[in-house]
């Protein structure tokens, strides 16, 4: 899809005219046979991201990820090998098809540092880049060519220190997938925030359903009224919310708001705890020196220049979103289907080191306080999911700063279409 600025009477949606403006339907959300699709189409066609490259600080550093979303069961281990490059098998044993890398139990992800990777069945081994090295009694095997018995690789690649897997071998590269929204972030100094506070849930939703809920913020002033002044809260919903800036690079979109800003005008709207740790819900209100330092922010974040800028959202299809804020601190949104109704949630916060008690406070202080907004999202989704699985009403209206939903929700008909009629997914 091409960009094209807002005009200055009209609307974002339709600078889009292949969205339409319709109601969109939500049976995607609800269709079992819909999600199996979205598996096939989906999941096992495009770009995963599975964490960071400073998750691998050595040579035989590895960890695994559970990817339900692609099917039950499937599990890479991703490593660091000897020639310092990062690679990514499926997590299973070439003998009897046990699980390759587990401890205590084989449904959970793990990580650590080895030599070589061990079977827990029959003690066969394999190299860091995934060759069978031996096989125990060897001789009682009938002409087994170790060579053809590796690790069945899986596609990894890197961008700007996020790794992703593909289990399509012959997908597009992936800077090409992420294409120009991605390229306009390069150079964030993502590598220097590596101070990380992480949590992860079970949600009885579609995994649709939360991204369509981090995916707009014209209900923040309703539903988070809490961090807002009685004065701020009434006047927003008088005049109505919008954002700084959208825009769809398809599959992928972003959008740019206002708020976020530290310290806040108002330090009346504050906590004590806030104004003593200097932190909120926004993080902690002093930029770090390594922010201070660039010339100038990559050409992507805060693309209006906008001086009330606070931040911005991608949506890196199908499932992970990355946000920068304003104050100097990034957070990644992943959203792991496991059902028509059921994902799983992982939101990780990135901070640069902190250097005194006082920022490791306010970096705490700003994950906690994150996390209890984070639920009042996530608290609508499942009294969302009961209802429209109802089907009472299967079709409702979007406004214009919901765009990216009705966006994601095309996106994701488009590839379950495409799969359906060619089998295959683009």
């Amino acid at each position: 899809m091409a960009h094209f600025p807002k005009p200055a009477a009209g609307s974002w949606t339709e600078n889009y005219p292949e969205l339409g403006t319709a109601p969109v339907d939500y049976t995607d959300s609800i269709d079992p046979a819909f999600f199996e699709a979205e598996r096939e189409a989906i999941f096992k066609r495009t770009w995963l991201n599975v964490g960071r490259v400073e998750r691998l600080p050595r040579t035989g550093s590895y960890f695994t990820k559970e990817l339900p979303s692609a099917g039950p069961g499937v599990s890479v281990i991703v490593v660091k090998t000897k020639d310092g490059s990062i690679k990514a098998f499926h997590n299973m044993c070439r003998h009897r098809g046990n699980k390759l890398v587990w401890n205590d139990y084989p449904h959970e992800e793990t990580s650590g540092t080895c030599r070589q990777f061990t079977c827990k069945y029959h003690a066969w081994r394999y190299s860091l880049d995934g060759e069978l090295t031996f096989i125990q009694q060897e001789d009682e095997f009938f002409d087994v060519d170790k060579s053809r018995y590796g690790l069945v690789p899986v596609r990894c690649e890197v961008w700007e220190g996020f790794i992703f897997v593909n289990l399509d071998a012959n997908a597009q590269p992936l800077q090409e997938y992420l294409g120009r929204l991605a390229k306009g972030i390069e150079g964030y100094p993502f590598h220097e925030m590596t101070e990380v506070y992480t949590y992860k849930a079970e949600v009885g939703a579609n995994w649709k359903l939360f991204i369509d809920a981090f995916a707009e913020f014209y209900h923040a002033p309703v539903l988070h009224q809490g961090q807002y002044t009685k004065e701020e809260a009434a006047k927003i919903l008088k005049h109505g919310f919008e954002a700084l800036y959208y825009e769809l690079a398809s599959p992928h979109a972003m959008i740019s708001t206002w708020g976020g800003q530290a310290p806040p005008a108002d330090l009346k709207m504050v906590k004590p705890m806030d104004r003593k740790l200097r932190s909120g819900l926004f993080g902690p209100w002093d930029r770090p020196e390594v922010i201070q330092k660039l010339d100038q922010l990559p050409p992507g974040v805060n693309p209006t220049g906008a001086p009330q800028w606070g931040i911005d959202s991608w949506h890196f299809f199908p499932n992970f979103m990355l946000l920068i804020w304003a104050p100097g601190w990034y957070l990644t949104y992943h959203y792991w289907p496991t059902a028509v109704d059921r994902h799983i949630f992982e939101t990780s916060l990135y901070f640069v080191p902190p250097r005194n008690a006082r920022e490791r406070l306010a970096q705490e202080l700003a994950a906690v306080t994150f996390k209890e907004y984070a639920l009042q999202d996530a608290n609508t989704l499942e009294a969302t999911q009961t209802m429209i699985g109802t089907r009472v009403v299967r079709e409702f209206p979007l406004c214009d700063q919901e765009i990216l939903l009705r966006h994601l929700h095309k996106v994701t008909g488009d590839y379950v279409k495409e799969y359906r009629n060619n089998g295959s997914a683009r």
